[in-house]
C-alpha cells in the first residue's frame, strides 16, 4: 500500500502552532544562522568604502582654515598652501586688504609697495585679497606686490571672515599693524596715506622712515 504523503505541518512540525515551544526554539535557531555570504561581502565592502573615505579625507578637503584675528590661517591667493600668521612672526607685520574693484586701494597700494621694498627685512608685508569679484593676483602684480606673502580671505558663517573679524564694517581697504610676536596692535580703516603709514610704522613697528622719500 503506497504510503500516505506527509502534510506541511508533519514535515516541519517546529512551525506548527499547536506546539508553542518548538515554534520558539525554530524561531531562535533561525536568528542563530549564519548570514548569507553574499550579504556580509556587501557590508564587508560597505565598510571598507567608509574606512577609505575617512583615511582619504583629510587629503581631499580642503585646508583648514582659521579667520581670528591674532592667529589667522588662510589660503595661498596663487597656488596651494596657507598663508599663516605664526609664520609671519619674527618682525613687525602689516596686513593689507585689497580688491580688485577698490578704487581706494589702487591709490594706497603704490605707498605700500615702495615701502614694503624699503623696509624689506625689517617689516614683514603680507596681503589679503577680500570680497574679490576679479583677478586679485593680477591687481597684486600690476602693483608691485605679488612678492609678498599673499592670501584669499575666507568668508564663514554671516560673512564672517577675517576682514569682519578686524573691522566689523565693509570700508575697504583696511591695514592692520601686528608686532614680531603676532599680538594686534591696530587696525586703520580706508586708505592710509604717506604720512599716516609713516606714523603707524613709527608707533607700532618702531621703524623710521625719512619724510623726504617717495612716499
Amino acid at each position: 500500500m503506497m504510503a500516505r504523503p506527509r502534510s506541511r505541518t508533519e514535515r516541519h512540525p517546529t512551525r506548527s502552532t499547536s506546539n508553542p515551544g518548538a515554534a520558539q526554539r525554530y524561531a531562535a535557531a533561525m536568528r542563530g544562522a549564519p548570514r548569507p555570504r553574499a550579504r556580509r561581502g556587501l557590508v564587508l565592502a560597505v565598510a571598507a568604502v567608509s574606512l577609505g573615505i575617512s583615511a582619504c579625507g583629510s587629503a581631499a578637503s580642503s585646508p583648514a582654515t582659521s579667520t581670528e584675528a591674532t592667529a589667522f590661517v588662510l589660503p595661498r591667493l596663487n597656488g596651494s598652501g596657507e598663508v599663516r600668521l605664526a609664520d609671519l612672526r619674527g618682525h613687525p607685520v602689516v596686513v593689507n586688504f585689497f580688491a580688485s574693484w577698490c578704487t581706494a586701494c589702487r591709490g594706497e597700494l603704490p605707498i605700500l609697495a615702495d615701502v614694503s621694498r624699503r623696509l624689506r627685512g625689517r617689516v614683514t608685508f603680507a596681503g589679503v585679497n577680500a570680497y574679490e569679484s576679479g583677478d586679485g593676483m593680477a591687481m597684486a602684480r600690476s602693483f608691485g606686490i605679488d612678492w609678498w606673502p599673499l592670501a584669499r580671505d575666507v568668508d564663514g558663517a554671516q560673512d564672517s571672515g577675517l576682514h569682519d573679524n578686524l573691522f566689523a564694517g565693509k570700508a575697504m581697504p583696511i591695514t592692520a599693524f601686528y608686532d614680531a610676536t603676532g599680538r594686534l596692535l591696530y587696525v586703520n580703516p580706508g586708505a592710509l596715506t604717506a604720512d599716516a603709514l609713516r606714523a603707524a610704522l613709527e608707533q607700532y613697528a618702531g621703524v623710521a622712515v625719512q619724510a623726504d622719500t617717495t612716499l
